[in-house]
């Protein structure tokens, strides 16, 4: 099959990350909460992919570095461990329902008021309106680094710069993150919640938050650490006051590789996502049965409606068909559907990774083009 749907996780690893997973699954202890060999030395590569990340993110230390299981456990660290009664959060229309959802509950329950950013008249998101909505009790402000349905990628340092100081940024880095060059502290980020599992290149069930030291967020989760076992309360320092419970430890090698396969390839990465991105975008362009609604983009995203079809149902033709996976419907983001006006029938994304290649673009745009001639009375029912 013909995968092109790394948006929602990554389709193909490096071999490095392959080997390292099959290794720890072979060798595998409880890093630090053991003290015999095994588990000090699982302990020691816990801790160095921990360096890694910090390092590759340029973040605030590596005990300010929190492995989570997705990229949403670590937004609803960042949200739920910090906002307090009376905070304001201003969120943009982009963001994934990771980020909407927590903030509608804290709305709901009473703790919270939020505003959200529309999209500008570029479809994207422009520091200006998001200052705008700034108020006196604005705690935070939430941004997607890259959107998950057109790609399109809101400037971070714009934004910041356009913040009081006092104001927390949280970005939410799924589908930036392995894509973008993110630098927390000239970036001036709070908060990055990392999908390990997509651009990172790591397994799933593996992510991350990093966070400054203007921050200390309260944990979620309660239990286990392998520290101060003899207290009844979370420890008060970090990593281990927001880690209880036993880590993924396959899922952290699997991200250590992955920042190591990026800092190695990197460069070359970046300029054969873009090549493939716009090989496909052109072609698609042509095609005047469909409607893009994305532009070039460095994550490889090219979104897009039939005239005819639902997204679902033609994401289901070029599965069963074509052999060819791509995704339809609204990828979590309701707002941002709603914004583009595509919320009945939804997006067919396509998303590029740097392993595929030009011959399954071309046949993807070539069944597109055989698709687009087709009646289509006979698939309203699907």
């Amino acid at each position: 099959m013909i995968y092109l749907d790394n948006a929602a996780t990554g389709g193909q690893k490096p071999d490095q990350v392959i080997t390292a997973v099959t290794s720890a699954l072979h060798t595998c202890a409880n890093p630090g909460r053991s003290g015999h060999k095994l588990s000090l030395s699982c302990a020691t590569l816990v801790h160095t992919c921990r360096q890694a990340i910090h390092e590759f993110f340029k973040g605030y230390g590596y005990d300010r570095v929190i492995f989570t299981k997705n990229c949403t456990e670590a937004l609803n660290i960042a949200l739920l461990g910090v906002l307090r009664k009376g905070d304001h959060v201003v969120t943009t229309c982009m963001e994934h329902n990771s980020v909407l959802r927590p903030l509608a509950f804290l709305q709901k329950q009473g703790v919270i008021d939020y505003d959200v950013c529309p999209l500008d008249e570029d479809g994207n998101i422009s520091a200006n309106n998001i200052a705008a909505l700034v108020r006196k009790n604005t705690r935070m402000v939430t941004v997607t680094t890259a959107s998950n349905v057109t790609g399109a990628t809101p400037s971070i340092r714009e934004i910041r710069a356009a913040l009081p100081p006092n104001v927390l940024l949280l970005c939410d880095g799924a589908q930036g993150c392995g894509h973008l060059d993110v630098d927390m502290r000239g970036m001036g980020i709070d908060f990055l919640a990392v999908a390990g599992h997509k651009g990172m290149m790591g397994i799933q069930g593996s992510g991350a938050l990093l966070f400054s030291d203007r921050v200390n967020p309260a944990p979620l989760l309660f239990g286990g650490t392998g520290s101060i076992s003899v207290s009844l309360e979370m420890p008060d320092f970090y990593p281990d006051g927001l880690e209880a419970g036993t880590i993924s430890y396959p899922a952290v090698l699997s991200l250590l590789e992955g920042v190591s396969y990026l800092t190695a390839h990197k460069r070359r990465i970046y300029t054969r996502l873009g090549l493939l991105t716009k090989r496909l975008w052109s072609g698609l362009k042509d095609i005047p049965a469909y409607h893009i609604y994305s532009k070039p983009n460095p994550c490889g995203i090219v979104s897009f409606a039939h005239q005819d079809l639902s997204s679902e149902q033609l994401a289901a033709i070029l599965s069963n068909e074509y052999d060819i996976a791509v995704r339809g419907g609204l990828h979590c983001a309701p707002l941002m559907h709603e914004a583009l006006g595509s919320l009945d029938g939804g997006l067919v994304r396509v998303s590029l990774s740097h392993f595929n290649n030009d011959s399954e673009i071309d046949e993807l745009l070539n069944a597109l083009r055989e698709i687009a001639k087709r009646d289509f009375n006979a698939y309203m029912g699907m």
